[in-house]
């Protein structure tokens, strides 16, 4: 059975109809959520239940969107693990300090997720094809579900997104179109094409599944911890699904008597080249404005006009969190720290958090005994690798070769 009883406007309150395809509200504009009948879900499973089930997403079938026997477009996506981090925590002054690596996901990232919940539940709804703008990650896991689904998908992406992610999409048979400008201009073009094709808009936000796809890192962070929550989560902001989704699944829990206590205070983390949210919260304001001339290579987080900001900054401030801006610099010194010490390549998204706990850390706002935990959205391999020395060259004799290796190692 399905526990879904209507897809429900965060603004306004005005209830939809879930067998509807839908994307934002009819009465307001602004966006949708789904609500479920938690009693009857705290009714129909167990948390020794879940423990049985095969790892993935979708063992939290009774808190998602799906229909009785509705069989989802699935590579695999969830289940990643949470990993502790110790000796970046000893370097921070930390004792403890986690990552959930969502780049352990079938397309490398937790865009994964909220594509497959997104694209099954509007193909079951009748979609015939979807258009999606994206700054990379999104782009190439909706050609991946496109694929796996058997309907057709369109990516539009600003020039200069990585190569690997265009590929992605490209390899997994999507029309891929690029232009000036950044997401929020893809966004423009996409919601005009949309319906001249007569196919589906997954931009973020403007739909409500792909938040209950992204919503399943906060189920599993929840059981990962003994269903418990840490004391700070802090997540990289572009489009701010996760963000939203997180805590909404932790609500849902704590509706459920699953989870009890506060929610974690949320920060959000953006580049010092586009941070609309953070200028929001510093400024006090009700909702983002848009950034003029975004600019940063980690491209999830060139989102000048996130859709949601009016929520994200309700999180942000209920939960007595923060925003938090930090340069490329720190980015990609953050990046190299967390290869080096934990054998992570993450992406320079992910890197963002590393670099906002040190900050938050020298400025006292986190402690050392707080518990930190980090949503590391993506793998590093996506990205073109940041200028490094050659390797060094051996050659010669066998006892050449073996002075040279000394010398490497040992200068």
């Amino acid at each position: 059975m399905s526990f879904l009883s209507c897809v429900e406007c965060t603004v306004c309150g005005q209830r939809h109809d879930p067998k509807r395809i839908l994307t934002v509200c009819e009465t307001c504009g602004q966006m949708l959520a789904a609500r479920y009948d938690l009693e009857r879900v705290r009714a129909s499973v167990s948390k020794d239940a879940l423990r049985q089930r095969p790892p993935g997403m979708y063992r939290f079938r009774e808190l998602t969107p799906l229909d009785a026997g509705e069989v989802p477009v699935t590579l695999g996506e969830g289940g990643t693990p949470l990993l502790a981090l110790p000796r970046l925590a000893a370097h921070l002054g930390m004792r403890r300090l986690w990552a959930k690596d969502e780049g352990q996901n079938p397309t490398g990232s937790f865009k994964a997720r909220g594509l497959s919940m997104a694209i099954t539940r509007a193909r079951t709804l009748g979609a015939r094809g979807f258009v999606i703008p994206s700054a990379g990650n999104a782009g190439g896991a909706a050609a991946a579900y496109g694929a796996r689904a058997g309907l057709p998908v369109v990516v539009i992406v600003p020039r200069g997104t990585p190569p690997a992610a265009i590929a992605e999409a490209q390899i997994a048979g999507a029309h891929v179109f690029t232009l000036e400008g950044s997401i929020a201009t893809a966004g423009k073009v996409a919601a005009k094409v949309a319906p001249e094709l007569g196919w589906f808009d997954l931009s973020t936000l403007k739909e409500p599944y792909r938040l209950e796809g992204k919503k399943t890192i906060g189920l599993e962070l929840a059981a990962d911890l003994d269903w418990r929550m840490p004391d700070v989560l802090l997540y990289p902001t572009g489009g701010g699904t996760g963000l939203l989704g997180i805590p909404k699944a932790y609500e849902e829990l704590r509706a459920m008597r699953w989870l009890t206590g506060a929610l974690p205070r949320v920060f959000a983390v953006q580049a010092e080249g586009c941070a609309p949210v953070v200028k929001a919260f510093r400024e006090g304001a009700p909702t983002t404005t848009a950034w003029e001339n975004p600019t940063t290579r980690a491209a999830g987080l060139r989102v000048p006009s996130p859709f949601a900001g009016r929520q994200m900054l309700t999180v942000l401030r209920e939960t007595g969190g923060g925003a938090v801006a930090v340069s490329e610099t720190a980015i990609q010194e953050a990046q190299q720290r967390v290869a080096r010490l934990e054998g992570i390549w993450t992406a320079p998204e992910s890197a963002a958090l590393v670099a906002a706990l040190t900050a938050l850390r020298e400025g006292g706002e986190v402690a050392g005994d707080t518990e930190v935990a980090m949503i590391f959205t993506g793998a590093g391999l996506k990205y073109e690798p940041p200028p490094l020395a050659p390797p060094v060259d051996l050659a010669g004799s066998d006892a050449e070769v073996l002075a040279e290796l000394k010398r490497a190692i040992r200068p």
